[in-house]
């Protein structure tokens, strides 16, 4: 049996354009407790702040053409929209959904802990 993913939907701005990304189109946020890297590519993702192998900051990366980042550390690479490791050694680096509405900008936080799946 699988459960559907309940998540607490956090606006981050009222636009992108609100969005302060450096050159890089990178940019670290803290949201709900957790630092997340927010990602410019073809479309905005949102991911884990530090790379999973050795803790590198991922905003400090850079992005290539197909929407992969890259860690500054070790040159890791990671799919912006799957989290998966694209360069070979196993990693997965934790994404969240992102939402553009005409309310604002959005990240899901996924609902967690010991009652969440009654929800």
């Amino acid at each position: 049996m699988t459960r559907e993913k309940k998540y607490k939907w956090h606006k981050i701005a009222g636009t992108e354009s609100e969005l302060n990304f450096a050159t890089n189109n990178l940019l670290q946020i803290e949201v709900a407790g957790k630092k997340l890297c927010i990602a410019k590519g073809k479309e905005l993702y949102a991911c884990a702040a530090k790379c999973p192998h050795a803790g590198g900051i991922i905003a400090d990366g850079f992005i290539n053409e197909s929407d992969v980042v890259t860690c500054p550390l070790h040159r890791y690479k990671f799919s912006l929209q799957n989290g998966r490791n694209v360069s070979g050694e196993g990693y997965y680096l934790k994404t969240y959904p992102i939402q553009t509405t005409a309310e604002g900008v959005f990240i899901g936080i996924e609902e967690t802990g010991l009652l969440s799946w009654l929800k």
